[in-house]
């Protein structure tokens, strides 16, 4: 427990630092020297702050927030501010990262420097940093703990996401639960060990009552939670430290590799998925060469877009159709077209941690896929390589050591279970509340800064 105290201590800190944050161009000298008296500021109020900036810019612009983009004007609207990455720089100086929408159907993010007062606050910098998750600059951080840009061809892996080798942190998942009106339940998934990551349990703040369930098909364990009136608005916290390994290709003697032939609700098996798979690998021999042949496929016709809808819920069709999508729908679809031409395939979901700062919040979710070729499985991540084409040859094969992995596979079935049905992936929590969906999300941090480390 003393453990966990400290790091909820070390996250609430530094939040007050330029270390928090991973996307923060900032050194002593551009810091303002402003007035000794300064407001107390928190990232509520630096998300404010952008927020009036964007809907002033709308309101003069006609309903867009305009934006001089290579020798274009972008017309934009906000999708969401990146709550995890506000930080309060210096004195009356601060950093925001948010997602745009293009009219043309475009995401962009962009990266803004504030001056100002809470209620006052003024934008004195506005870089595009990313478009459809493609990557113009990284951020590093130097020995001062100034951050700095550095072009994307000159940026090293672990300023592209990417720690090699192995990985200790400990990881908290918090649910800030809704008001409850009837009797309700939530399910959420409880990280375990296996060849690649030790997970250990430190803590667990749950109300209500709990137990442990487990789906017999993929061996993923589930909490359950039974709530009442009385738990509305309370916080649920799992609190994880982690040892990780870099993964590549492995055997698994216990796995039956056909069983992952197989659809899913949301991953079915179709003529049009074997008609494309089919003219992909058309002369190509070998699954290997073959899965391959898929990866590149879905890298070249797939982009990474979350915006509008549909995206997010791994639907194959969806992807298939729209050709946009986030990390679920770039693998559910992967996944479609490897089954429909034999090759097994299955997917996994966890979170990906900042590999360029050691601590603070995690842009939520992030999964991957395995298929069976060879005679062992072979990880990839589609999306990853999307974004970042120079690391498309490392994500064929191997996930880095900076993941967590929570579950595996889709439908998944627990009893008790949901009055929905099979779960179709999970990471975020479900919940139920009268026996009806109720909407609520986690939220994830994590800190390399431990007292607990293992020698």
């Amino acid at each position: 427990m003393r453990s966990r105290i400290f790091f909820i201590m070390f996250l609430v800190l530094s939040a007050f630092s330029v270390t928090q944050t991973a996307c923060v161009s900032v050194s002593s000298t551009t810091v303002p020297n402003l007035a000794t008296t300064v407001p107390h500021v928190v990232t509520a109020d630096i998300e404010a702050g952008i927020e009036h900036y964007i809907e002033e810019q709308m309101r003069l612009g006609g309903g867009y927030f305009t934006l001089p983009f290579k020798e274009k004007e972008l017309k934009l609207k906000l999708v969401r501010v990146h709550t995890e990455y506000l930080a309060n720089l210096g004195p009356r100086y601060h950093f925001a990262c948010v997602d745009v929408a293009d009219i043309e159907g475009d995401l962009y993010d962009v990266d803004f420097f504030l001056a100002g007062d809470p209620g006052s606050m003024r934008v004195t910098e506005t870089t595009v940093h990313k478009i459809n998750g493609q990557l113009f600059y990284a951020w590093e951080q130097k020995e001062d703990k100034t951050w700095h840009r550095v072009p994307v061809e000159e940026a090293s892996r672990d300023l592209l996401g990417v720690l090699n080798g192995q990985d200790e942190f400990d990881f908290l998942y918090t649910v800030a639960l809704p008001e409850i009106t009837e009797p309700a339940r939530m399910w959420l998934p409880l990280p375990t060990s296996d060849a690649f990551q030790t997970v250990e349990v430190i803590a667990m703040e749950v109300p209500g009552k709990r137990q442990i369930l487990k789906d017999k098909k993929y061996g993923n364990h589930v909490l359950l939670v039974n709530l009442g009136r009385e738990d509305s608005k309370k916080n649920v916290e799992l609190f994880f430290h982690v040892r990780r390994i870099e993964k590549d290709a492995y055997a698994e003697p216990q796995s039956v590799p056909e069983e992952y032939l197989k659809p899913n609700r949301l991953v079915p098996l179709n003529e049009d998925f074997k008609t494309i798979a089919g003219k992909v690998v058309e002369g190509k021999n070998g699954d290997l060469v073959r899965a391959r042949a898929l990866y590149d496929y879905v890298i070249d016709n797939m982009q990474y877009i979350r915006n509008g809808d549909g995206w997010g819920n791994g639907d194959a069709v969806y992807a298939c159709n729209v050709k946009t999508g986030n990390c679920t729908d770039f693998h559910s679809y992967f996944i479609a077209l490897s089954r429909s031409i034999g090759i097994p395939s299955r997917f996994s979901m966890g979170a990906s941690i900042p590999s360029a700062r050691n601590d603070g919040g995690i842009h939520g979710y992030h999964c991957g896929a395995e298929f069976y070729a060879e005679g062992k499985w072979w990880p990839v991540d589609i999306s990853e390589a999307d974004k970042y084409s120079n690391l498309s040859s490392y994500y064929f094969g191997r996930h880095p050591a900076n993941r967590i992995e929570f579950s595996r596979g889709r439908d998944i079935v627990v009893e008790p279970g949901p009055v929905t049905g099979p779960i179709n992936f999970l990471a975020h929590p479900v919940l139920e509340i009268g026996g009806k969906p109720a909407k609520v999300k986690a939220k994830f941090s994590f800190n390399r800064n431990v007292a607990c480390k293992t020698p």
